[in-house]
């Protein structure tokens, strides 16, 4: 808040960064898991440092760079939620100091669950694409 103050670009960097740690993270922990003798066919193959990593790279490590993608949109909202209740009320910050101030837990209670629920939608959607690429995996 001192740096970026109350407003939309606090509430920006608050989610990235809530978000980011976890996808970079995973992704690195799936280039590590990459099978050696991978590399070294792309690099036999004379395969230039963009062609390993868009050939090899990518696909070796997509399934845990999904999971961490699919772990950092649920960090995220709880990053949107916390930058909008406290950085700059607007937006579902606003609709939860609105219903919980004046006791209108009903109204309070439906925007928490569509907001879970769209969570959960796209954190089931990535997993679906998780599921669809882990065949990867085995072939490292």
């Amino acid at each position: 808040m001192v740096l970026f103050g109350f407003g939309m670009k606090s509430i920006i960097i608050t989610t990235t960064l809530f978000a980011v740690w976890i996808i970079i993270l995973n992704a690195r922990a799936g280039v590590k898991q990459i099978n050696r003798s991978l590399v070294e066919m792309a690099h036999s193959f004379g395969a230039s440092p963009w062609a390993a990593f868009s050939k090899v790279y990518f696909w070796a490590a997509l399934p845990e760079i999904l999971g961490g993608v699919r772990i950092g949109v649920i960090r995220a909202v709880k990053g949107v939620i916390i930058g909008q209740l406290l950085i700059s009320i607007v937006g579902f910050g606003a609709l939860f100091e609105l219903y919980s101030a004046n006791f209108l837990m009903g109204h309070f209670w439906a925007v928490l669950i569509v907001l879970f629920a769209l969570a959960f939608t796209i954190s089931e959607f990535l997993a679906y694409l998780e599921r669809r690429v882990s065949y990867y995996a085995a072939k490292r």
